[in-house]
């Protein structure tokens, strides 16, 4: 008698015909990316960039002046390792340069990739108290690492003004420059997909961030960032169609040119697109994938 009279109750609240603002339901599919919704949390992700660009170097005595240390040291150990002992020639353009361009273009890769690797970890907490599509957090990732980028740019251009005015020497200023969005596009889009792919295979094989740890940095010096592809297809040709396979490698080799010598290589742009784009539907998928179940796992 009790549970007739509570159905009762129950069925004269529930308006069978109430309309409902937003309705949380499960995927029917793997292919149910729902980017409308990530659309409408979009000041959920600025919020979420702010809070990652803050924190980042909160508490700390130098805080975003980090941003231009960094970069600065890593070009001068590379400078004096590759160019200095090794005497690496770095085809006609300013050796310090050279190395800050593909330092602060690898930079921004590696964080990206890094850090959207351990979204399901690292924020298992926020994501199992509140609902909000799961993809807004790598791609806030993607969007403050941009803002750093930005940063180690300023910090180019103020050395290439600097080597002008202190030295004379000639540095490119031109069109080629418009390139630069391009490129730092298509990094972001090969970091997230990466980055996502990673991050659904360590909820359950926690041995893979243990892999990336290492395997980022291993991985740098298969990606001409501190020497010219020219350098070792006049060295080891074999090694260098070995080396072009890898698409992080032409992007970084690209911007570089694009940056200090003004020369675009279309052609070179190709390849890294498709692998980015092939990267990142994978990584959706798999990411739409796990978001169902992590929970249980992580």
């Amino acid at each position: 008698m009790y549970k007739v009279i509570n159905k009762i109750k129950l069925e004269s609240i529930i308006d069978k015909n109430e309309h409902w603002d937003l309705e949380i339901k499960p995927k029917s599919n793997l292919f149910d990316l729902n980017l409308k919704e990530v659309w409408k949390y979009r000041d959920l992700m600025l919020l979420f960039v702010k809070r990652d660009f803050v924190s980042k170097y909160k508490q700390t005595v130098l805080g975003p002046f980090w941003h231009f240390i960094q970069p600065i040291l890593t070009t001068l150990i590379s400078f004096m390792l590759f160019n200095v002992v090794a005497n690496i020639p770095t085809d006609g353009v300013n050796r310090v340069l050279f190395q800050m361009t593909g330092i602060i273009i690898w930079n921004y890769f590696a964080s990206c990739l890094t850090n959207c690797s351990s979204v399901f970890v690292s924020n298992a907490g926020i994501f199992g108290k509140v609902y909000f599509p799961r993809l807004v957090m790598p791609l806030s990732i993607i969007i403050s690492n941009i803002v750093q980028f930005g940063i180690q740019l300023l910090l180019l251009i103020c050395t290439m003004i600097l080597f002008v005015v202190l030295k004379g020497e000639h540095i490119y200023f031109g069109w080629a420059w418009f390139m630069i969005p391009i490129y730092i596009f298509m990094m972001a889009l090969v970091g997230l997909g990466l980055g996502i792919i990673f991050s659904s295979m360590t909820t359950k094989y926690r041995d893979l961030a243990v892999l990336l740890a290492f395997g980022i940095q291993l991985l740098m010096f298969a990606t001409a960032v501190n020497y010219p592809l020219s350098f070792i297809a006049s060295k080891s040709p074999k090694l260098y169609n070995i080396i072009k396979l890898n698409p992080i490698a032409l992007l970084v080799e690209g911007f570089r040119n694009a940056v200090l010598k003004g020369n675009v290589d279309f052609h070179s742009l190709i390849y890294p697109f498709f692998f980015s784009i092939i990267s990142l539907f994978i990584g959706m998928i798999m990411f739409n994938k796990v978001d169902k179940t992590f929970m249980d796992t992580v």
